[in-house]
């Protein structure tokens, strides 16, 4: 199996907690290692990129293991990359997890509940919201976990939000220690959760943004719920490669409008020379005119502010699971 992991806060079944150790502090006594669960439904041409970021994020300390719904649709690559590095869902109860990430897919369907690997999922989430400390659900994971929890239905947007977006904390919170007040966070999405139902259904939300809505929310309960709108994981390239592949979709023929170019993301310069181009495809539309697309030395984008932040929401979220196991072990222990 492939591996990795993370750090911060600490927060309790109950409540956060007052006191507890720095994860994997040098002071500390050593502590049985993490083992955490990517469930990674991205589409194909994604799979691999997913891995990595998710890697990178949960880092080198925690042990990460690498789990699919069979029933997403795969080509033969991504199938044999499978069966080479990941386990079936289904062998999750017995994994030993910890806490469990996961992603989204790109829908297929009308409705999520009618998804091909909708059952499946909705079977992970009650299992994972006893059996793990904590999970993560990424965009459209977060969307199908908070209707089948509570019926809370996505609503599409009239324009699909792509950039890199400053988010405000609404409220403290262990996830959020030692970040700042705005952070900045890609989003990529043609939907959105509204707010007044997650909050009337429990849900507290943790950051937002006056550009795109709820960005950051929990659920609390045996297991803590994370849900991500946006995509903290993504690489400074990410966007890029997405805008280039709507750019393709419209020039084929398989979507109606030439996609808006991710805001907040390119230099000057670059928005200048995509404009140009977007210009030119309005007007002659063919597939062939993808191959004269600016390249990534001609487009470059910003710096990737938003790395730093995503970094230490996963230390502290590791934290939070790091906290959590102690106290359920300790909870066992006297039981």
């Amino acid at each position: 199996m492939l591996e990795h992991g993370g750090s911060g806060a600490a927060y309790g079944e109950t409540g956060l907690v007052d006191t507890v150790p720095p994860f994997l502090s040098e002071a500390a006594a050593p502590a049985p290692r993490l083992r955490i669960g990517l469930l990674n439904n991205m589409p194909d041409t994604a799979l691999v990129q997913t891995e990595r970021q998710f890697r990178r994020l949960i880092g080198p300390e925690v042990e990460l293991r690498f789990f699919s719904l069979a029933s997403v649709p795969r080509g033969p690559l991504a199938r044999a990359h499978l069966d080479r590095f990941y386990a079936p869902h289904t062998a999750l109860p017995t994994a030993g997890l910890d806490a469990l990430v996961i992603t989204g897919s790109e829908p297929k369907a009308a409705r999520l509940d009618a998804e091909p690997y909708y059952a499946d999922f909705t079977a992970v989430v009650d299992w994972a919201a006893q059996a793990t400390t904590s999970t993560l659900f990424s965009c459209l994971a977060a969307h199908a976990a908070v209707l089948h929890l509570d019926g809370i239905e996505r609503r599409p947007l009239p324009a699909k939000h792509s950039g890199v977006y400053p988010c405000a904390a609404s409220q403290p919170h262990p996830l959020l220690s030692g970040m700042a007040p705005v952070m900045p966070v890609p989003h990529s999405r043609w939907n959105d959760l509204p707010e007044g139902e997650l909050a009337a259904k429990g849900y507290t939300v943790l950051r937002r943004s006056e550009a795109v809505g709820v960005d950051l929310f929990v659920r609390e309960g045996a297991s803590l719920m994370v849900f991500l709108q946006g995509h903290p994981e993504y690489e400074i390239d990410t966007l890029a490669r997405e805008y280039r592949r709507d750019i393709g979709r419209f020039l084929e023929g398989s979507r109606d409008t030439c996609p808006g170019i991710p805001e907040n993301y390119y230099s000057d310069d670059a928005i200048e020379r995509l404009e140009t181009f977007a210009e030119l495809a309005r007007i002659k539309r063919a597939l062939s005119l993808h191959a004269d697309f600016p390249d990534m030395a001609a487009t470059p984008p910003r710096p990737a502010a938003w790395q730093d932040g995503a970094a230490r929401l996963f230390r502290n979220w590791l934290s939070l699971v790091a906290a959590n196991r102690a106290l359920r072990a300790t909870a066992e222990a006297v039981a």
